[in-house]
Parts: structure tokens; C-alpha cells; sequence
């Protein structure tokens, strides 16, 4: 037993059993849906925590490449809720519409396992081609020069060329290659990159059915005045993050020490756990998330063809042109462009043409908001990127004996922080808020910014611990995710409430259509900022690890203050801004943020995080 999966059974026990006995409180339909969304995130954080290292090490594509291919796949898994959430409250229904993305979830999370041959890649001098030759997994991977029949180490030189090791005064190529007069190249098995392509869209068409449309069926199971509500939320929020808490210890592990078809199948695995669970819970959801209209459902539109198979049809119609899309990481830019001028544009004519002052004070207060958040998740979402390449790279992770840990691995530490420390955080506002003393939230967003902002720069003031590989002590990035942790608790569960409350009753869809766009909007320029903290790589390997840690921290000094700097500024605008809300925050005695905490309900698959 590694010793994640340790510290890990130790945190679900310690945190579970309060939650199983507060379900019992609740309607039985949480139940199902609280099973189904630990799984559903389950899979999308099991195959996510991995997929860089999949870009980068199966496939050989370089760390720009691969940032905008992560990007583009991000950036739609954020953008299709709006459609699923659509088609869901005007067609087919909640529960149908979970039904059917969690089967696209299923083929998608288990196509992803047919990896298929690994690439092959040669490095190219004076017209001639020599094999890369790669061997091993996570800390035992090794990359090889073939000369002559001999497999030679290489390293970067100081001016960028390439050293190989050993190699023979005779052989037939040089020693040393200058910076500049070697090029590399990839054969992949084009069959199988289409066969990643298609498992990425079926997976973004999946989650966008699946998400919006869970998420809201908890609500439907309390009435109105419930007192139930929130802390069936808040259990229900404790579900995801326990599926992305073991994605990440157990689909990382099995992915970087067995093989990339092992991690994936077993993200499969969970999707299809969690639609058995629905499915077969059918009836505890006491009829909430079906049709609005059965009737027109079912009418026929076009020979036996019906009005509901026309849906899945043009869904899966959908899934091709995702496949297009998520190959192209510039046309994903020009749509979300498209659509931003269009709703922005439709918004500025609402808030002229139909809204009071009040009401136009607080949707712009909604929109001040939205901007905080994209440059939060910005930043935040380095984790499964730049920051997942920092832990394989340029960490010192435990390798001997029982105390080992994958890079991937790693990316546990954000959802271990939430289970143990979002029932803290509950209290603490709830305790603020019966002393008057609550911060508003634009105090709070500037308190998750600057958090966040400091976790990446411990890291930098780690960099003197280094040693002599070039990688930091693991407490530096699990102290990193922590402020990134305590950052999020202190913004997420602000967001969506506040996007309700501010909102012209009539504007509500619109205005949560603006955030999922702000979150993918997040997730695309992200992929910008892994790109800068990229480095050089031959057979997936780095060829400078202290360049590389350089070139990581130098990028990860930037976007810290960058975060900071925003959360000074929202401090600033606090007392300026906050008679903008026009008091829909001054209940007394109620937690201030209300409603579920945003995290990976909204972030899906966007599952944190």
C-alpha cells in the first residue's frame, strides 16, 4: 500500500461517518444523487489528473502542445452545461439528461483506455535519424539516444545544445550538438489519436449533460423553506470532492505505475458505477427531473423518429463537431469570442433597456464578481497542468518503500484539504454572520485571491531548497495547494449564491450562462500561462531540470503577485461598491454566501478542483 491510499483511508473516515449520519436526515433521493456525483467526479478528476502526462509521455507532444490541447478539452467541458442545462429544462428533463450524459461518460472514460502503441520519437542531425528509445514509468522512466545499436543518456549543455553521454569518439554522431542544428520527430498511430480525440468529446458532451442538470435536481428535492437545503448542498458538495479526492489518489497511481489504460479504465469503472446508481434510483428521486412535456416528447417529428431521440441524435451529431473543435485550440478562442460579444451585448441592452437603478447596480456588482472569478480559476487551474509538471519535474516526491507517491498523485491535496476543512470554514461564517462582523463578498473574493496568489509564491521562496536535481521538498506544493485550498473556500462558495441573489429574477439563466462562459473562459487562458512555464523535452523527458524549475518559478512569481495584486484591488472596491448589492446580504443570523458551495459542482469536470 502506497502511502496516499493511507492517508487517505484515514481522512475518509475521519470525515465520513458525520456525513453518512446526517443523511440519514435527508430526502432518500440525496442519496442517489450524492453516490452518483462522487462517482461522475470520480471519473472526470481520475482522468484528468493524468491526461497531461498522457499528452506529454504517451503521445511525446511538447509542453506548448499539450497546454493548448488540455486547454481547448477544459475550456468545453465548461461550455457545453449551457446546452445540456438547455435542452434538459425545455425538452427531455433533468434526470433523462443525466441518464444519457453519464452513458457518453461511460464510452468516453473507457475509450480513453485504448491507448494504444506509445509514440516514437527520433532526433534528426546532419539528414540522419536516431530513435529516442523510452523505458519505465513515473520516477523510473528513462529516455535513451539509439547509436549505432546502444542506447546513450543526454542532458541539456549550458548554450541549450544536447549532450550524450559516453558516446564513442567513432560514432557516427557527435558528442555534443549545438543549440539549433538537431530537430525532433513524432510518429504516433494516427488510428489511436482519433480514438483520443473521439473519447475527449464524448467525455465534454457527457459532462455536458450531466453537470448542470445533477446539481439542480438536489434543489428540486426540498420545498420551499426548507431548512434542509443548504446542509443537503453542503453534503452533497462533500460527495464530489470525495470522488475527486480518490480519482486522484487511485487513477494516478495505477496510471503512472501500471499503465495509462489501467487509470483511465478505472475512471470507466466509476462512471459506470455512478449510472448504475442512478439508474437504479430511480425511484427515490420521487419524480423530480422529468419532461416538462411527455406528451410532446414523444410526438413523432419524422417517421418513427420522435422528438426525444431527435435530442440524442443531434447530441451525437454534437459529439463530431466537438471532435473537431477540442483538435483546434484557436477556433475554441473564436467561438468563446463569438459567444461572449453576443450575450455581453444582450446583457448591456438588458441592464439599459429593463432594469432599475437597483437592479442595474446589482447585476453589474454580479458581473465585478464574474471577472474576480475567471481570474481566480485562471490561476487555480495551473493545478492539473503547469503545476501536475512542477510535481513530476521539480518535486522531491517519496520513492522508498511504502512511502512513495506519484506526481500525479499530488493533486489529491486540494480535495483532501476541502473534506477536512469546509466544515471550518462553514462555522467560521456562520459565526462572523451572528456577530454582524461577516465580510462582504467582495472581502471574501479578495481574501481566496491573495490566498491564492501566496501559494504559488511559496513555491518561489521554496526555490532555495532545491537540491541538487532541481526539485523542492514536497511540503512546499502541499503547502501551496493549501493556500490555494483555503483561497477557494473563501470564493467559491460566494459565487453562484451571489449570481442568484443579484440577479433580475427574469436574468438568472442568463446571468449563470455568463459564469460557466467566465469558467471557460478561465480554463482557455490558463492554458496560455502553462504554456510559458513549458520547457524543452525529448522523449518526454526534461532535458534541464534547474531550467525548467527557472522557468516554472519565474511563471509562478508572476501570476502570485498578479493575484494578490487583484485581491488588493477587490479589498479596495469593497467599501466602494458594496451599497451596490442594495441589501439582498444583510440577513441576520444566515450564513451571508448561502446556497452549495461552487467547487467542482460548477467547475466541472470543471471536479477542482
Amino acid at each position: 500500500m502506497n502511502v496516499v491510499v493511507l492517508i487517505g483511508l484515514i481522512v475518509t473516515l475521519a470525515t465520513c461517518i458525520p456525513v453518512f449520519l446526517q443523511l440519514r436526515k435527508h430526502p432518500r433521493g440525496l442519496w442517489v444523487l450524492f453516490f452518483a456525483e462522487m462517482w461522475e467526479r470520480f471519473s472526470y478528476y481520475g482522468m484528468r489528473t493524468i491526461l497531461i502526462f498522457y499528452l506529454t509521455q504517451h503521445f511525446l507532444f511538447d509542453d506548448d502542445f499539450a497546454a493548448s490541447q488540455y486547454g481547448a478539452y477544459t475550456a468545453l467541458v465548461y461550455l457545453l452545461p449551457l446546452i445540456g442545462g438547455m435542452l434538459a429544462d425545455r425538452y427531455i428533463g433533468a434526470r433523462k439528461a443525466v441518464t444519457f450524459g453519464a452513458l457518453l461518460l461511460v464510452a468516453g472514460h473507457f475509450l480513453m483506455a485504448a491507448e494504444g502503441a506509445p509514440a516514437r520519437q527520433f532526433l534528426i542531425y546532419a539528414g540522419q535519424s536516431y530513435e529516442v528509445q523510452v523505458s519505465g514509468r513515473a520516477d523510473d522512466r528513462e529516455a535513451m539516444l539509439l547509436v549505432d545499436g546502444q542506447a546513450y543518456r543526454f542532458s541539456a549543455t549550458d548554450d541549450g545544445g544536447l549532450r550524450i553521454d559516453n558516446l564513442p569518439l567513432d560514432a557516427v554522431l557527435p558528442p555534443v550538438l549545438a543549440a539549433g542544428s538537431y530537430d525532433t520527430i513524432e510518429e504516433r498511430d494516427p488510428f489511436f489519436v482519433g480514438i483520443f480525440y473521439l473519447a475527449l468529446a464524448l467525455i465534454i458532451m457527457g459532462v455536458g449533460f450531466l453537470k448542470a442538470n445533477i446539481s439542480a435536481m438536489v434543489g428540486k428535492l426540498y420545498r420551499q423553506g426548507d431548512p434542509r437545503r443548504d446542509p443537503g448542498f453542503t453534503l452533497y458538495y462533500y460527495g464530489i470532492n470525495l470522488g475527486a479526492f480518490w480519482a486522484t489518489i487511485l487513477c494516478g497511481l495505477l496510471g503512472q505505475t501500471i499503465g495509462w489504460w489501467a487509470g483511465f479504465g478505472l475512471a470507466g469503472v466509476g462512471m459506470l458505477a455512478g449510472l448504475i446508481v442512478f439508474v437504479r434510483g430511480k425511484a427515490w428521486l420521487d419524480g423530480h427531473g422529468e419532461p416538462p412535456n411527455p406528451e410532446k416528447l414523444r410526438r413523432k417529428i419524422l417517421g418513427p423518429l420522435t422528438g426525444e431521440h431527435s435530442v440524442y441524435l443531434g447530441s451525437l451529431l454534437g459529439v463530431g463537431v466537438v471532435w473537431v473543435l477540442v483538435q483546434r485550440f484557436e477556433a475554441v478562442g473564436y467561438m468563446l469570442s463569438v459567444a461572449s460579444i453576443v450575450v455581453l451585448g444582450y446583457l448591456a441592452w438588458f441592464l439599459i433597456a429593463k432594469c432599475s437603478k437597483i437592479e442595474r447596480e446589482r447585476m453589474m456588482l454580479a458581473l465585478v464578481l464574474i471577472f474576480g472569478a475567471v481570474v481566480f480559476f485562471t490561476l487555480f487551474e495551473q493545478a492539473g497542468s503547469s503545476l501536475n509538471l512542477f510535481a513530476d519535474r521539480n518535486t522531491s516526491l517519496p520513492d522508498q518503500g511504502f512511502w512513495t507517491m506519484t506526481a500525479s498523485q499530488a493533486q489529491s491535496f486540494n480535495p483532501g484539504f476541502i473534506l477536512i476543512f469546509a466544515p471550518v470554514f462553514a462555522a467560521l461564517w456562520v459565526w462572523l454572520g451572528r456577530r454582524g462582523v461577516d465580510p462582504s463578498p467582495l472581502v471574501k473574493f479578495g481574501l481566496g485571491l491573495v490566498q491564492l496568489g501566496l501559494g504559488f509564491l511559496v513555491l518561489v521562496w521554496g526555490a532555495g531548497y532545491a537540491d541538487e536535481n532541481a526539485q523542492l521538498p514536497l511540503f512546499f506544493l502541499g503547502l501551496a495547494y493549501l493556500f490555494h485550498t483555503t483561497g477557494e473556500l473563501c470564493l467559491s462558495p460566494v459565487g453562484l449564491s451571489q449570481m442568484t441573489k443579484l440577479s433580475v429574477t427574469a436574468f438568472v439563466s442568463t446571468m449563470m450562462a455568463i459564469w460557466f462562459m467566465g469558467a471557460s473562459w478561465a480554463q482557455y487562458v490558463a492554458s496560455f500561462i502553462a504554456q510559458m512555464a513549458g520547457t524543452e523535452t525529448v522523449g518526454g523527458q526534461v532535458l534541464d531540470p534547474e531550467a525548467s524549475l527557472a522557468t516554472s518559478l519565474g511563471v509562478f512569481h508572476m501570476i502570485g503577485w498578479i493575484g494578490i495584486g487583484f485581491g488588493i484591488v477587490f479589498f479596495a472596491l469593497s467599501p466602494l461598491l458594496k451599497h451596490w448589492a442594495h441589501g439582498v446580504n444583510d440577513s441576520i443570523g444566515q450564513q451571508p454566501s448561502g446556497g452549495p458551495p461552487l467547487g467542482r459542482t460548477q467547475r466541472p469536470t470543471p471536479d477542482k478542483s
